[in-house]
This record gives structure tokens, sequence and C-alpha cells, in this order.
């Protein structure tokens, strides 16, 4: 791929691809590795630059899908102290950048109502 010069967008479109469908076992990225070895200086950035790609979308992946765990358990937990969180709250929370709903999973131990909820997002808000 990095021989053929394609601009940013086709190599993203590409490398998903490759990343999604054809995942390398442990032999096959010895492999890999073995032969970025033969490359010459240029060629190796090259790749190693595509692989970098890959990297950053699985980290960004990873962190997306811990959020959205992180959410799913505060708001279980919400249920579990207050009862039912209305949609209108649900959609607040998942606005909440990472800082406020960790102290969102911290305070909700202290809530006794739904309306502490909700005097604790009109303080954050």
């Amino acid at each position: 791929m990095a021989t053929l010069r394609l601009d940013p967008a086709r190599t993203r479109l590409i490398s998903g691809f490759v990343d999604t469908y054809l995942r390398l076992n442990g032999q096959e990225m010895q492999v890999f590795q073995e032969e970025i070895g033969k490359l010459e200086e240029t060629e190796r950035e090259d790749v190693m630059q595509i692989v970098t790609s890959w990297m950053e979308q699985g980290i960004e992946q990873s962190i997306e899908q811990g959020l959205q765990r992180e959410r799913s358990l505060i708001l279980r937990l919400l249920t579990r102290k207050v009862g039912n969180v209305p949609d209108r709250l649900q959609s607040q929370i998942d606005q909440l950048p990472i800082a406020q709903l960790e102290a969102l999973g911290e305070a909700l131990l202290e809530f006794a109502s739904l309306a502490d909820l909700e005097a604790w997002l009109v303080v954050q808000g």
C-alpha cells in the first residue's frame, strides 16, 4: 500500500478494510516485521505511517468503547439508586465529558432521588 502513493482518504479506507477483515496471527505478524526490515528507510517510514494510523484508530475505538461502558454502568447504577432515568436526563448524561462522567459516578452514591440527579446535572451544565 505504501508504494501505491494513494491519497490519505483512500489509504485510510483500505487500511480500515485490512484491519477489520485481514487480521494477522502471530506467525503472519513475524513475517510482516521481517518484510518491513527488508525495506529501504523511506519505504519503511511510509509503511510505519500506515501502521501507526491503524494503531491510532484502534486506540480511538478502545477509548470510545470504554466511555460507552462507563456511561452504561453509571446509568445502571443510577437506575438502582433513584429509579428509572428519563430519556432527557440520559441524553444529558450521554453528553458529559469523561471528567464529569467520573464525577457523576462518585456523586450518585449520595443521591436519594431523581431530583438529586437533576440538581447535579443543572450545576454541571
